[in-house]
């Protein structure tokens, strides 16, 4: 079959793996450490994972949790979905892919799924997941990754604009064109990475963190990670941290 769907648990145990067919791994309960090729992340109900085929792997989690895992045949997978999740393996969850994956969750707690079910409700995923057509990021790759090299600079739409050589309301619009989102949106999202690696992986405190990452006070910070992840910034700590020693331990 060219998808298949189950609900899986983690524990803390892990080893570095690959398989031949490509995998999401669908968060529905608890949080797992994930590193994709050295990219580490603690998955919970905000972010979801792509691991490519032949792409070394580990994950492991030191509280209860499901996954919805999907195995996809390699050749399943249009060649530009394929490319743009393994570009960006980290994949953040929309409310309506959260619902996709609960209706998945659910409909396995009664059993069995037929395929037919299946085949109709993975396109409705993977156009949650990254939209319909998806674009190389051709105008943006410059900004982009003068962005992510500097994410904590003083950056304006005005100066955003500058270095992609483009007008602002032009930025604007290719921002929408090509990513579905607006450059202040998407730099936050990038600063909120880094935010959620600190407090995963540093004994910074919460205020700290909150201003390196340039948010006004802690307060701001817990409104920014409770609309990304649903978790306090503690709560984020809590789970990252029962999970990250467990990943490296031998």
């Amino acid at each position: 079959m060219p998808v298949t769907v189950s609900v899986r648990s983690y524990g803390a145990k892990s080893s570095v793996h690959l398989h031949d067919f490509a995998q999401l791994v669908l968060p529905l309960e608890g949080s797992l450490a994930i590193d994709i090729a050295g990219r580490e992340a603690v998955l919970s109900r905000g972010l979801a994972a792509f691991v490519h085929q032949g792409t070394r792997h580990e994950q492991a989690s030191g509280q209860s949790n499901r996954f919805l895992i999907m195995d996809i045949s390699p050749d399943y997978l249009e060649p530009g979905i394929a490319d743009r999740l393994a570009s960006r393996p980290l994949v953040p969850l929309a409310p309506e892919a959260n619902g996709l994956i609960d209706y998945m969750g659910l409909s396995l707690a009664k059993g069995a799924v037929p395929m037919e079910r299946i085949r109709f409700w993975t396109p409705l995923l993977l156009h949650a997941l990254v939209g319909d057509a998806p674009r190389p990021v051709f105008r943006l790759s410059k900004l982009l990754a003068t962005l992510e090299a500097a994410p904590f600079a003083d950056w304006t739409a005005g100066s955003m604009a500058a270095q992609a050589g483009l007008s602002v309301s032009r930025l604007h619009a290719v921002f929408r064109e090509e990513l579905d989102t607006t450059p202040r949106a998407w730099l936050a999202g990038l600063r909120l990475r880094h935010v959620q690696d600190w407090l995963a992986k540093t004994d910074l405190s919460i205020a700290e963190v909150a201003y390196r990452g340039g948010y006004a006070d802690q307060s701001a910070l817990t409104r920014a990670m409770r609309k990304a992840t649903g978790l306090t910034p503690a709560a984020y700590r809590r789970r990252a941290q029962e999970s990250w020693p467990k990943l490296r331990e031998p």
